[in-house]
């Protein structure tokens, strides 16, 4: 697999249009992430906001089971791809995509799960504020669910980074727990592979919360 470099880019945008272009070059293999699989696997049917949707791993495994799904990204060429896995998947009437800098505009709608997987930015990013006021779309019944990197890979680009416990994480959102109720909050391992195809165990930051009301 070719490898992924980093963008030499001044926005954000300029950034994460760069980068999935490489991504898309180098024909890196979608898939779903395991642990949204694992959470909502046995959750009947909504609708979904695949907030950095990425290439669409995620957006299309919901869309196949039944999900309307809304996915977002900030970076144009990761919508097409999306887009036209959709229509070669026969999905379109399930995804529609929507482009938005988090940091400036939010998607609007009502949702059964909020998804954010690994939603981190090497620019400015108002993380909590965005996952805050998102989880205010959630319909009551509904998960806001968020997966972070709890560890560093060797591959990364942000060596020595300090990176908050899960707890930390949920605190800093700020949420009314008069609202919510906290599913899972926890570290987990894995062994993920990089860029390079190289091998490395790495920890997930993985929080779960029920909107009750």
């Amino acid at each position: 697999m070719k490898y992924i470099e980093r963008p030499d880019a001044a926005t954000p945008a300029e950034f994460w249009e760069s980068l999935h272009q490489q991504v898309a070059d180098a024909q890196w293999e979608v898939r779903v992430n395991p642990i949204l699989a694992a959470t909502v696997g046995d959750l009947p049917p909504g609708a979904a906001l695949d907030l950095g949707c990425g290439q669409g791993g995620d957006s299309l495994w919901l869309a196949q089971r039944g999900w309307q799904v809304t996915a977002v990204d900030i970076a144009d060429a990761a919508l097409q791809r999306v887009s036209e896995r959709a229509a070669q998947q026969r999905l379109s009437d399930r995804i529609v995509t929507e482009r938005h800098d988090l940091a400036d505009s939010l998607p609007r709608g009502t949702w059964d799960l909020v998804s954010a997987h690994y939603l981190h930015s090497l620019f400015d990013f108002p993380r909590a504020r965005i996952l805050r006021d998102l989880g205010e779309q959630v319909n009551p019944g509904g998960m806001l669910l968020i997966v972070d990197h709890g560890s560093v890979a060797p591959w990364s680009w942000n060596q020595g980074a300090t990176i908050p416990t899960p707890d930390e994480t949920l605190a800093g959102l700020a949420l009314d727990s008069t609202f919510w109720h906290v599913l899972r909050c926890e570290a987990r391992d894995r062994t993920a592979t990089g860029p390079g195809g190289q091998t490395a165990e790495v920890t997930d930051n993985v929080i779960a919360l029920r909107r009750t009301g």
